[in-house]
């Protein structure tokens, strides 16, 4: 055990986790020459498109280090806000962290947020000084920023390049001489933590587990302590660039399991594995239940694809443990999902996963967050709404509470009015303001999550010249005066575009909406009203106009009475027309909602 350190790497968005994981496991040379490329640990297509990481990736590396071999278990980690789930989980099994900062753009929210995640945890922090081959890098100015923020020494900050390999040794060194080994009892019943799995068409499903006491076998008979399910343990092995089977799995290693599982509910991540026979009594604490922030509804473009969505969505959540769904229906698109997503990235990604792992063509309808209501009849009893057509009727409603976060940004002294304008617009009020340095500062704000989950994030950026970072956390429900807005079309209510607003900004938004979708619902035979309603009173209207037929081309001179019995005859039939004809809504037309400002 003492040769066996595990740890992670953990950065704000774009400080170069990803690179400097590749340069560690060329120097240990855990790969061959000609397994490397760029974000080696970065598997899926879409992280290499976009360039992020959205996965946790666990790989075991060997070193050698004052003639003895060490094994280095290291996970690299995302650094969007979206995925600080991933970030938890991979801490958890972790007894060091690798503090990653961009010698260019110094010390940003998620670096802070992702420390204090560590701290709590107990982690040794290594401070690692990234990107110092850079033009632009001002190394003895970030230097002095970590120091400040972590209160170590300016010795302790390691300059490294993910680039050129430059600094990587000294990393390895103090992995090995600061971070603890694991400490555990190998002689004590097994207790394993899951901290990640995956499916496999072929095995079922594959679990990540790190060893926190005791030893698992391979052909040992194991039990999920969650389910209470037991299983035979097919096949473990460590976790290297492939999966290589071992016999045994000691205390404090990380490691995988194969039992042939095919249904994916009976794997929790956060799960304790025990032995069968010698059983623990105990299960490892330290894991938190996601909270998601933004709900949408994902529906299968055919409603014959609903089981099929569904099967989607579960080895989907077995390899996402933060998606969150239960079944609804709704009267325009049958049946579906009710998601609970960590925010607009995370859906947007869960859509094109859905699309690109599975072939699942979705409709998303528009994100809200979840609303605490309260009756005049029963005022102390709360009503959840996670869906705008949950919200009881107003004649019975007493009060409404919405969620609210705290809002930390940091930016450039330069831009502070601009970000300050943007969180007022969208109802914050600023808390605090402190300088970080002479030209740093970070502002904090109370707001509401309704507000963030559209546009903020880049308009944010756009305000800043993409120099604000952003992050935040829950402080609580707060009452508003929030009411719910419909869209009727041709008179009947579209349940999957109504969307709760605040009262202020209702008449705004209900005219964009209309206006927005006059221009993606295609003509029809009929005049098609598009109405905004808040109850039962319309606040704003349009009008697809009808695609009319020229009936009295036929009629050339004679007595005008004959074009009017034409005409009157047409008017008839476009009436029943409308009373009977129903209106296709285009997918555009849901998207299209969630950008109202362009």
């Amino acid at each position: 055990m003492k040769h066996i350190r595990n740890f992670c790497i953990i950065a704000h968005i774009d400080h170069g986790k990803s690179t400097l994981a590749d340069r560690l496991l060329d120097f240990t040379k855990t790969i061959t020459e000609r397994e490397r490329q760029d974000q080696l640990l970065d598997t899926m297509d879409l992280e290499r498109e976009r360039g992020i990481t959205i996965k946790s990736h666990a790989i075991q590396m060997e070193y050698e280090y004052d003639n003895e071999t060490y094994i280095l278990n290291l996970i690299d980690t995302p650094g969007h806000v979206d995925f600080s789930y991933e970030v938890s989980r991979s801490i958890a099994a972790c007894e060091g962290a690798l503090l990653i900062v961009d010698a260019a753009q110094s010390i940003q929210a998620q670096t802070i947020s992702n420390l204090y995640l560590a701290l709590d945890h107990d982690l040794e922090i290594i401070p690692v000084l990234n990107k110092i081959d850079l033009p632009s890098a001002k190394p003895e100015e970030v230097t002095d920023d970590i120091v400040e923020l972590l209160g170590c020494d300016s010795e302790d900050v390691i300059p490294a390049s993910g680039k050129t390999g430059e600094g990587v040794e000294q990393i390895l060194k103090a992995i090995i001489e600061r971070v603890p080994p694991p400490t555990g009892d190998p002689n004590a019943p097994l207790q394993a933590l899951i901290f990640d799995s995956v499916y496999n068409s072929y095995r079922g499903v594959e679990t990540y587990f790190r060893v926190v006491n005791g030893a698992i076998r391979k052909k040992q008979r194991v039990k999920f302590m969650a389910t209470g399910k037991e299983y035979f343990a097919e096949e473990v092995g460590t976790l290297k660039l492939k999966q290589i089977p071992k016999d045994i799995i000691n205390t404090g290693d990380v490691g995988y399991l194969v039992t042939g599982i095919k249904e994916a509910q009976e794997v929790k991540v956060g799960d304790t594995i025990t032995d069968v026979l010698n059983p623990t009594d105990k299960r490892i604490e330290g894991f938190e239940d996601v909270k998601p922030m933004v709900f949408a509804g994902i529906y299968p473009v055919d409603t014959e694809d609903y089981e099929e969505l569904r099967n989607s969505m579960e080895k989907l959540k077995l390899n996402d443990a933060s998606l969150i769904f239960t079944p609804e229906s709704s009267a325009a698109l049958g049946f579906g999902f009710r998601c609970g997503f960590l925010g607009m990235l995370h859906l947007e990604i869960v859509q094109e996963r859905l699309e690109r792992e599975f072939d699942m063509t979705v409709i998303t309808t528009v994100p809200n967050v979840s609303y605490h209501a309260f009756s005049t009849k029963n005022p102390d009893e709360i009503i959840p709404v996670h869906n705008p057509s949950d919200l009881p009727d107003p004649s019975a409603l007493a009060r409404v509470e919405e969620p609210y976060i705290k809002a930390s940004i940091i930016t450039k002294s330069d831009f502070i009015g601009p970000v300050m304008s943007l969180c007022i617009e969208k109802r914050g009020v600023i808390t605090n303001q402190s300088y970080l340095t002479s030209d740093r500062v970070e502002l904090s704000f109370d707001m509401p999550l309704a507000e963030i989950v559209f546009d903020f994030y880049d308009r944010l950026k756009t305000v800043s010249r993409g120099y604000a970072s952003f992050d935040y956390h829950p402080i609580g429900m707060r009452e508003s005066k929030l009411v719910r807005l419909d869209i009727l079309l041709n008179g009947n209510m579209v349940d999957a575009l109504s969307a709760l607003i605040h009262k202020d900004s209702a008449y705004d938004i209900g005219k964009r909406m209309v206006t927005k979708l006059r221009g993606l619902i295609p003509r029809q035979q009929f005049d098609i009203p598009i109405q905004a309603a808040i109850g039962t009173k319309i606040i704003s209207r349009e009008t697809v106009k009808a695609l009319r037929k020229d009936v009295t081309a036929k009629c050339y001179g004679g007595d005008i009475t004959r074009k009017r019995k034409l005409l009157e005859k047409q008017k008839k039939g476009k009436k029943r027309m409308r009373q009977v004809g129903n209106v296709e809504i285009p997918q555009s037309a849901f998207m299209a909602v969630l950008k109202l400002d362009e």
